[in-house]
């Protein structure tokens, strides 16, 4: 078979370890959070770790297409779909949590989208899907069912990419220092453009395309590391110093606070 496919499970490969490896270094960062912050920052443990989990299988799918077993790619993509369709649930949560700030609502509205997902799966797996398509870059399966792809756009898909553009119009509209609007921004374009490309992955029907997507949530993971553990050039750069790992946080700017007065902002 094409050294295409084992480029394509490299990719996913490096996606699995890359998004993993985020998870765990934010986990070792729980000490430096305190009760208020730390919800937001398990929901992003728990958002790369499902975007790890579901790349992992993809990558053995890329291997099994390369070694022409078709019912390991068939399993494989099978159990993809599970972590795939709760990527949505931390991702909703730490938006709200961001917003209102309050555990409890953030919570139970994340559970509608752990409905969203459940019934998705539910037509998944009833519908069942048509392939595996070989072709000389990846293995293609075709979803057989509209009403599942239209709930996952709609549900999973519409609704929480236009809570980050909301979040981002917001935070584009608070006055902030620099550093606290990069520690802001950035993680949640990052995060768009992940859960953006990793559902033109799961539904394109063109292998250049999917590639292509994957190498985007590749460079996402990449961004969204940055955002959070930017190096040191990188910070002397942008103009901005080193950050605490905190939600809420009361900062004191010379070149911004004309008066002298801590205001708080909200921190992701």
């Amino acid at each position: 078979m094409s050294t295409g496919l084992l480029l394509n499970a490299t990719i996913c490969f490096a996606i699995t370890i890359s998004s993993f490896a985020f998870a765990w270094v934010l986990s070792q960062s729980d000490s430096q959070h305190n009760n208020k912050s730390r919800p937001a920052l398990w929901s992003l443990i728990t958002l790369w770790a499902l975007v790890g989990l579901t790349y992992l299988p993809t990558t053995i799918r890329m291997i099994a297409a390369y070694m022409g077993n078709q019912q390991l790619d068939l399993t494989m993509y099978y159990i993809a779909a599970l972590p795939f369709s709760f990527v949505a649930v931390p991702l909703v949560f730490f938006i709200l949590y961001i917003i209102v700030g309050d555990q409890r609502i953030s919570g139970y509205t994340s559970l509608l989208f752990v409905l969203f997902g459940a019934t998705y799966l539910t037509l998944f797996y009833s519908s069942g899907v048509i392939g595996p398509t070989i072709t000389p870059l990846t293995s293609l399966f075709t979803i057989n069912s509209d009403i599942a792809i239209n709930i996952y756009l709609i549900g999973l898909f519409v609704i929480p990419t236009a809570m980050i553009i909301g979040l981002l119009f917001l935070i584009f509209l608070q006055r902030m220092p620099k550093r606290l609007r990069y520690r802001t921004a950035l993680p949640l374009v990052a995060i768009s453009f992940v859960f953006d490309f990793m559902l033109t992955d799961m539904i394109t029907l063109d292998d250049t395309m999917q590639l292509a997507a994957r190498i985007f949530v590749l460079i996402g993971t990449v961004q969204a590391f940055l955002a959070y553990f930017p190096p040191m050039t990188l910070q002397e750069k942008l103009g901005i110093k080193k950050y605490e790992y905190i939600l809420y946080e009361t900062d004191e700017e010379e070149d911004y606070d004309e008066d002298d007065v801590e205001e708080t902002y909200i921190n992701v």
